[in-house]
């Protein structure tokens, strides 16, 4: 069947991803061939110290988003939108979105960013036994319980924001296992929040005098293949106010960008990995057996089908890669010229390759917010260098790529080094593996293992979001989700893998002794610059 013949017949999916810098919409045929994507950039604010997104900027953001689609469509074929097979909502994971009765929002939206819940955290990794990072979900409410604020005596629900906007299209209150798991603790063999933490934390309340308990509060879990709801007539309206989009379409559970993720990349069986590199930067092993003890660096989570999953997670990424990417491009225009973007991307890391293994002594640090791994609560971005380091422009840029994958190698370091996880295979996907044998061959470094990069990396986790749909479609009855995306996905799409150059597995290493002796650096500069 053409593309043209899929989208008239509806026998497409579509994955819509809320970025922290983009919202991408995919749409694909039965196989999981992309046929047109569209995106909506937007950015959070810093509002009262909390990183943040108005719901005005959320919903305006969706339809403009799906807007771009919808012409994209058809501009390409000819075709209107009119009915879609399935579609499946992803978002960062983690945050707080708390509602009163009437569904209101009580108080700012707070992202995955905020790292305002160090007392939160500390507190229930120590009731639990189990580590909760300061941007999971229920470190919010116990945080806003132990500030004492006034919204807490109204809340009726909290979720996240893809669990957020599926309710808003299908006014159903769930979400899919993988993005539960970075709201609460989550029981891999019954598939739902982990009852005993949760008994705990309801005693917890009931202590303080809090009206509610935990699982009246939080989204249902479901797993991947799960139907969802299907999109109402109030949702067709929010998504295409132009009205050619008809309601009744069916959903699979909201997934974290965590688990769309692993669906991206096929990593969803045990003994396989990830590494996401976008504004946050996580890495993520499918696990054959728990880990030996508990680890403030190392997330526990899930596959969207409920395997237990160990996560290296950085809030910082490329970000101030990205800046600094944007100051040259500022250069060019100082000389009357036009530069494409993904040009200047292109060669600015092609020309990292020149630099020398360990960037020739050059420190960034591209903490914008704090940084759980390295123990920070603030980000200040920095760069440093000794007086007698080799500043070139190779050296610069190359600097500033290993430095967006510092934080992960530090938690990836142990679970390869510390507890000597096995894996098969590690897999790279987001924007910074566009350009061919750069960024690819430095995570190799970073991890000592073969890296490989599918030429789907750059879709990301918008496309792993429509697979997932595709599971819920066609996949669930016959086949497990890593048998579907083995068999039926990933079968015959192309792929590079490099192997470690120990050359530059030595550089890297040399360039980490450095960025774990400069952490006082960017305390320093965090307690100075106020």
């Amino acid at each position: 069947m053409d593309a043209k013949e899929s989208i008239a017949r509806g026998e497409t999916a579509l994955g819509i991803e809320f970025g922290s810098t983009n919202i991408k919409a995919v749409l694909t045929d039965k196989r999981g061939t992309v046929l047109a994507t569209g995106n909506h950039g937007w950015e959070n604010t810093l509002k009262d110290g909390i990183w943040t997104y108005p719901l005005t900027e959320i919903h305006e953001g969706l339809k403009d988003c799906y807007r771009s689609l919808r012409v994209s469509v058809e501009e390409k074929y000819g075709e209107k939108l009119t009915s879609i097979g399935a579609i499946g909502i992803s978002a960062m994971m983690h945050g707080y979105m708390a509602f009163d009765q009437e569904g209101k929002l009580l108080t700012d939206f707070q992202t995955w960013r905020n790292s305002n819940t160090q007392e939160a955290a500390d507190e229930l990794t120590e009731l639990f036994q189990f580590n909760i990072p300061l941007r999971w979900t229920i470190a919010h409410i116990d945080q806003c319980i132990l500030n004492k604020e006034e919204h807490v005596q109204h809340i009726s629900y909290v979720t996240t924001l893809d669990s957020y906007i599926h309710g808003m299209l299908t006014g159903e209150k769930v979400t899919g296992i993988g993005d539960a798991s970075g709201i609460f603790p989550i029981d891999s063999e019954t598939l739902d929040y982990d009852k005993d933490m949760m008994a705990k934390f309801d005693a917890l309340l009931e202590k303080r005098a809090v009206p509610f308990r935990l699982r009246d509060i939080l989204p249902k879990v479901l797993v991947a293949g799960d139907a969802a709801g299907k999109l109402t007539e109030e949702g067709a309206k929010l998504l295409d106010p132009t009205g050619t989009l008809k309601p009744g379409i069916p959903f699979c559970p909201p997934e974290g960008d965590a688990g769309t993720g692993m669906a991206a990349t096929n990593s969803v069986a045990p003994r396989t990995g990830n590494v996401s590199a976008g504004t946050s930067t996580f890495a993520m092993v499918v696990l054959e057996k728990k880990l030996s003890k508990l680890y403030r660096e190392i997330d526990m989570v899930t596959t969207p089908d409920g395997y237990p999953v160990a996560m290296s997670h950085a809030n910082n990424g490329t970000s101030d890669l990205n800046a600094w990417v944007n100051i040259f491009k500022e250069f060019t225009e100082l000389f009357g010229m036009t530069v494409d973007m993904g040009e200047l991307f292109g060669k600015l890391y092609t020309n990292t390759l020149k630099g020398d293994k360990d960037c020739g002594g050059l420190l960034p640090y591209g903490y914008f917010s704090g940084e759980g791994i390295t123990h920070l609560n603030e980000g200040r971005p920095l760069f440093v260098r000794r007086p007698d380091s080799s500043f070139t422009l190779a050296n610069f840029m190359r600097a500033n790529i290993y430095t967006s994958l510092g934080a992960v190698k530090l938690g990836m370091d142990i679970l390869l080094k510390e507890e000597h996880v096995k894996l098969d295979r590690i897999m790279g996907h987001g924007g910074l593996f566009k350009t061919k044998g750069v960024a690819q061959n430095y995570l190799a470094a970073a991890v000592d293992a073969p890296v490989t990069v599918m030429a789907t990396a750059s879709e990301g986790g918008p496309w792993g979001m429509a697979l997932l749909a595709l599971y819920m479609l066609y996949g669930k009855e016959r086949a497990s989700l890593a048998e579907f995306l083995d068999k039926e996905i990933f079968a015959e799409l192309q792929g590079s893998t490099v192997e470690p150059d120990p050359k530059d597995v030595e550089g890297f290493e040399k360039f980490m002794q450095d960025y774990r002796d400069g952490i006082a650096i960017e305390k320093a500069a965090i307690e100075s610059l106020k």
